[in-house]
């Protein structure tokens, strides 16, 4: 089906979101909470006699009153005499999420059931990323009030927090730049109960005066889906923007603030619940001082219900935004997580991006031209940036194309599995843009180059050698020393060293390196698995009533039942030790299965929510009590459409229609969510929303294999390995 927002429109975005991408982080603490309960990122204490409303230790989520919709924080209390309490609020700590804060002062605001004097007023204080605290300073100063029913911003410079009557032994360690959270504490016993609503926690300058509203949001689009509704809008020219709020009304006439959006993104997604459903929107836009804009034109869509085809569609073409929207312009490359540093891109998740490119063109997502145009953007980034021995880096800095040593300073040098997803993708790319054009031509060429200039037998290490190894560096030379042994995402670099035209490998290096049984193999299986299941790489045993080729346990996370296979297709073939669409499909099925069985009892799991897999709150992505901790990663049920249409579009639908706005956003479903933890925030990874969308498509209609598939190089490769035709 056709939307409105043009592809035109998705160009200006990627025009301008990644350049300011990072001013909302740097000055938001917390606006609202994605869950319902209990604020995910937060946590309490109390001592008896005094009390503290809680939600399982977690700072209760007020729907009611708040500044930024829809909702705030509830802090309800009473301070007894030899009692305590403290309850935190905290960013989100994850990797590739280190932004820094700018300004002078912390502002929140709030609202009070009754008027707050010092002698009843909370203490506050600060903690930073390396757990260094502040003094305490009263939430209310001598000589003032809160008053009561009535929303005030509360505004302490940082400074004070290290003033006051006294002054500590050392000089104050605390640096304001990289606060993490705020904390709220027992003041004076008196007895009493109170209640406040805290919202919009923001660090800024004091000195910020501005009087000057940012201009009106304009040209609104929006579209009803089959539960939701996607608003997109042009994006604000004002340099200090915030967020955008949005506002929305069922009659047309009554307006209510439904939510905001940070100010580097230009949609917003409204779950209506049913369809059938229309609703009118409107959008204002807010800037660091506070000033909002006046509010748009009124714009309606209406829900209406989706067909299946039509589901996959509005999936594909929503995670397919993530590399659209989200890239860096520089580069045209996705960062490696969202919310983070737009400049940190990741290869292989990015060679993901290049295959989602062409599903996006081949549906109409973008129009060819446009796909073009960002191709050679892409290339033109990776023909600059730092390469060893033919091999990227796993972390490119998206303005200058240096490596970035993120895991380390022996991570400064290649990475041959993140070049090899990006290979993966730039040979499926080389065969669909198949036309005349100088453009097309072009991009042919330098693929064809890169292709040909990555030196897979430099990764053997030695000449003798019986693996490829994972990273080289200039400095530190094969210290990391990691061999790729399989069963795992590895097995597309060993097919495409064996393809190399230029610097091939022995195909004998897959039995030995990828399926080696050596002592070493065995060894190195073991370690990261901790069982004998599998370790000589074939495993033969069964689990909830499926039988395993081939894997270590039970099949581990579902990734590596993707990354390998969203270009090379493994249908109808099958080397020495099994077919791998087969093995793929047992592995995605015993993860249904576990999820069913449920062992360790977590909220949610069943037939139609499974899938565990590498992510950002994962406990290891096994399908093992061990590496579970509840966590749902959506890549893995939904990219396993191929091997279990059935079991994955049951997923989708209960993803989408049950869990609704818990895991969907702008960029499609979130990476992941955690019903017993109540974690349910909108972060995405590039690793990710891409294996959604190409393998769908293989599963609709085998573009991506096909494309991959039909590269001259790829079939005698598989015949050197042994593959052969197999009747599945």
């Amino acid at each position: 089906m056709k939307y409105p927002l043009t592809a035109l429109a998705m160009s200006a975005l990627f025009a301008t979101s990644a350049l300011s991408q990072s001013f909302y982080d740097r000055h938001v603490l917390f606006a609202n909470s994605a869950a319902d309960d209990g604020a995910e990122y937060s946590y309490s204490m109390r001592v008896e006699p005094s009390s503290l409303e809680t939600a399982d230790g977690k700072f209760p989520v007020e729907h009611e009153h708040f500044v930024t919709p829809p909702n705030a924080l509830r802090l309800q209390w009473t301070s007894a005499f030899g009692g305590d309490w403290q309850i935190t609020t905290e960013i989100p700590r994850r990797y590739a999420r280190q932004f820094k804060f700018e300004g002078d002062a912390l502002s929140f605001w709030v609202y009070s059931d009754q008027e707050i004097t010092r002698l009843n007023s909370p203490l506050v204080f600060l903690r930073d990323r390396d757990g260094n605290g502040t003094g305490t300073l009263r939430l209310v100063k001598d000589g003032e009030t809160l008053p009561a029913e009535q929303w005030t911003r509360v505004t302490l410079p940082l400074a004070a927090f290290h003033e006051g009557l006294y002054h500590g032994t050392d000089d104050p360690k605390f640096r304001s730049e990289d606060m993490v959270s705020v904390t709220f504490m027992q003041g004076l016993d008196d007895g009493e109960p109170h209640t406040l609503y805290l919202d919009d926690f923001q660090v800024h300058d004091l000195g910020n005066h501005d009087t000057t509203p940012p201009p009106v949001p304009a040209h609104l689009e929006a579209q009803g889906a089959d539960r939701h509704v996607d608003i997109a809008w042009q994006p604000s020219e004002a340099d200090d923007l915030l967020y955008y709020k949005v506002y929305r009304s069922r009659d047309g006439e009554d307006f209510e603030p439904l939510g905001i959006q940070q100010g580097h993104v230009t949609r917003f997604e409204d779950f209506l619940g049913e369809s059938d459903q229309t609703a009118y929107y409107r959008v204002s836009a807010v800037d660091l001082a506070g000033n909002e804009s006046e509010v748009s034109e009124t714009i309606a869509a209406t829900t209406h219900e989706m067909s299946d085809d039509e589901l996959l569609t509005m999936v594909q073409r929503a995670c397919f935004r993530y590399y659209w929207e989200a890239a860096h312009p520089s580069s045209g490359l996705a960062p490696e997580v969202w919310p983070g540093d737009s400049r940190l891109v990741a290869l292989g998740g990015n060679g993901f991006g290049v295959m989602a490119l062409l599903v996006a063109a081949e549906r109409g997502f973008v129009t060819r031209d446009e796909a073009i145009g960002r191709m050679q953007t892409i290339l033109d980034f990776l023909d600059r940036a730092e390469r060893f021995h033919g091999v990227w880096p796993h972390f490119i800095n998206a303005e200058t194309g240096k490596a970035v040593a993120f895991f380390g300073k022996y991570d400064n040098g290649g990475d041959l599995v993140e070049t090899a997803f990006m290979i993966q993708g730039l040979l499926a790319a080389r065969q669909y843009f198949d036309r005349g054009s100088a453009e097309e031509q072009q991009i042919r060429e330098t693929i064809t180059r890169f292709w040909e200039e990555v030196e897979w037998d430099w990764y053997r290490k030695s000449e003798d050698s019986d693996f490829i190894y994972w990273h080289w560096s200039p400095d530190h030379g094969f210290h990391i020393s990691h061999p790729l042994i399989g069963w795992n995402e590895t097995m597309i670099i060993y097919l495409l060293a064996i393809a190399s035209p230029t610097h091939p490998v022995p195909a004998s290096l897959y039995h030995t390196g990828f399926a080696g049984t050596s002592e070493e193999a065995v060894h190195y299986r073991q370690n990261w698995s901790r069982t004998t299941a599998g370790d000589h790489y074939v495993n033969g045993n069964r689990y909830y009533g499926i039988k395993l080729d081939v894997g270590c346990g039970s099949g581990s996370d579902l990734f590596f039942t993707h990354f390998s296979y969203m270009g090379f297709d493994p249908r109808g073939k099958r080397d020495r030790y099994t077919n791998y669409f087969e093995n793929n499909r047992a592995i995605a099925l015993i993860s249904q299965a576990y999820a069913m069985d449920n062992p360790r009892d977590f909220k949610g799991y069943g037939e139609d929510c499974w899938g565990l897999s590498a992510g950002i709150n994962t406990g290891g992505g096994r399908a093992v009590p061990r590496d579970d901790n509840g966590t749902i990663n959506v890549m893995a049920s939904l990219a396993s459409m191929p091997y279990t249409p059935e079991a994955s579009m049951k997923a989708l639908k209960h993803f989408y229609r049950d869990l609704g706005d818990k895991v969907w956003g702008v960029y499609g479903f979130h990476d992941g969510f955690n019903e017993s933890q109540g974690w349910y925030e909108e972060v995405y990874m590039a690793l990710n929303q891409a294996p959604i969308t190409v393998m769908i498509e293989n599963h609709r209609t085998g573009l991506i294999w096909d494309l991959f598939m039909s590269n001259p190089e790829i079939q005698p490769a598989l015949d050197a390995i042994g593959f052969e035709p197999d009747a599945e």
